[in-house]
């Protein structure tokens, strides 16, 4: 057992590796569905609630989930994109509706996820998080301009504000390393809100409003309500993240010196299907593995799981706090809009880092990319597309998030599933003639 003081100190540091990504995640949705300030705050609270509740699932291994790695769980980034369009739609009810079913799918698959990763190989997910990351850069540059709707919309401070937090972002990361590095978002919004407060553009009525203390109370947005292109379009996103989450389960195993079995995976995936279930019964989000504390427990070689319950607790601590929540609210929209840029950039850049393991000599491969891509960037910037299609169509074809993802399936089962099966039998014919 380490040293109180020294558990404290590396949970902390934990909770600072991914508190950017925790907050900014309700704080870009909060804003694109229109939440008022008070909303925005408790929406912030409850995600940290949950992300803290998530983590210990995955942390604490027993018979059923968790696999028992220093793993710390948070809000996926590739569901930004699919909340707002699905908010948007369908409304908040709908989103909560569609986190609860691809969860409770993830359990389910849990067993079975290991053989169905097949059908989605690196060609698959890269092409679905490439079209992800492209949808939210619209969202990124309209917040850069102050928001649609304000009465400020792309004036000069805004940009100012917006390129000067990114400015300050690439600096961190240009000349720090390590730590500082893992938080340069979370340092770049508060020297943007800082800025922003000298020119007068900070608003802390939210904070001075905003109590000490709250009870977090279930289904406190909306009830769920069940839609299937919602529900299609979260488990594909739900899928994609179980594919990212197990480079992250191996990653770790390596740094601690594990071997994971095939039932260690299982009770992971089960843990994260388990999140989710929460997340929607919360009003809260989908939750995955968060790489930038896996690059920390690297970094510190510290792999004691205690620190990773602690920084758990602290988590759901600070859930109940809601003026601790309420002081993020206070970051302008454009200086969000900066960090959005950087961060949905990354999206894009994870997709192509994903699509680098593509043999990109295979034809066959690269028209999957294509047409996948095509198809989804085509549906987001042209919605109207397919509108004099039948409603039981338009399900499928209205989001180019799932038109895309399903355009990359289908392709490569037709390309790389199917074909193989059909060349080897043609081989075992000729072998035994």
């Amino acid at each position: 057992m380490k040293h109180p003081f020294k558990t404290a100190s590396l949970g902390i540091q934990h909770v600072l590796a991914m508190y950017a990504g925790a907050v900014i995640v309700p704080l870009i949705i909060g804003k694109a569905l229109h939440f008022t300030n008070e909303q925005l705050a408790y929406l912030v609270s409850l995600d940290i609630l949950t992300s803290g509740i998530a983590t210990l699932l995955q942390v604490w291994q027993n018979r059923f989930f968790g696999i028992g790695l220093p793993i710390v769980l948070g809000c996926t980034f590739t569901a930004v994109g699919p909340i707002i369009a699905i908010g948007g739609q369908y409304g908040l009810s709908s989103i909560y509706g569609s986190i609860l079913v691809s969860g409770l799918i993830v359990i389910l698959i849990a067993k079975y996820f290991g053989k169905l990763i097949r059908f989605f190989p690196p060609v698959v997910t890269g092409s679905v998080v490439t079209i992800i990351g492209t949808t939210l850069i619209p969202v990124a540059m309209n917040n850069v301009a102050g928001g649609q709707g304000s009465s400020d919309f792309g004036s000069v401070s805004n940009i100012a504000l917006a390129f000067g937090t990114l400015l300050f972002i690439i600096v961190l990361y240009r000349f720090f390393k390590g730590f500082i590095r893992a938080i340069s978002i979370l340092l770049g919004l508060l020297a943007g809100t800082i800025a922003a407060a000298f020119m007068g553009k900070v608003n802390f009525s939210a904070v001075n409003d905003a109590s000490w203390f709250h009870m977090v109370t279930p289904l406190h947005f909306a009830s769920p309500s069940f839609d299937l292109a919602p529900i299609i379009t979260m488990t594909l996103v739900a899928i994609v993240s179980l594919v990212e989450s197990s480079g992250v389960y191996f990653a770790l195993a390596d740094i601690t010196g594990r071997k994971l079995s095939e039932e260690d995976l299982v009770k992971g995936y089960r843990a994260e299907g388990l999140a989710s279930v929460i997340g929607a019964f919360f009003n809260s989000f989908p939750y995955t593995t968060y790489s930038q504390n896996v690059g920390l427990v690297q970094f510190s070689g510290v792999k004691d799981k205690s620190v990773i319950y602690l920084m758990g607790g602290m988590l759901v601590f600070l859930g109940f706090l809601p003026k601790i929540g309420a002081l993020t609210t206070v970051i302008p929209t454009a200086v969000l809009g900066g960090a959005m840029v950087a961060m949905f950039g990354m999206v894009i850049a994870s997709g192509i880092k994903m699509l680098s393991k593509v043999d990109f000599s295979s034809q066959e491969n690269l028209l999957i990319i294509a047409c996948s891509v095509g198809v989804g960037l085509g549906v987001t910037t042209v919605p109207n597309l397919f509108d004099a299609l039948p409603e039981s169509v338009k399900i499928l074809t209205n989001s180019g998030i799932v038109s895309g993802s399903l355009t990359a399936i289908f392709l490569n089962i037709i390309f790389n599933v199917v074909k193989p099966v059909k060349q080897k039998q043609a081989a075992q014919s000729l072998k035994a003639s």
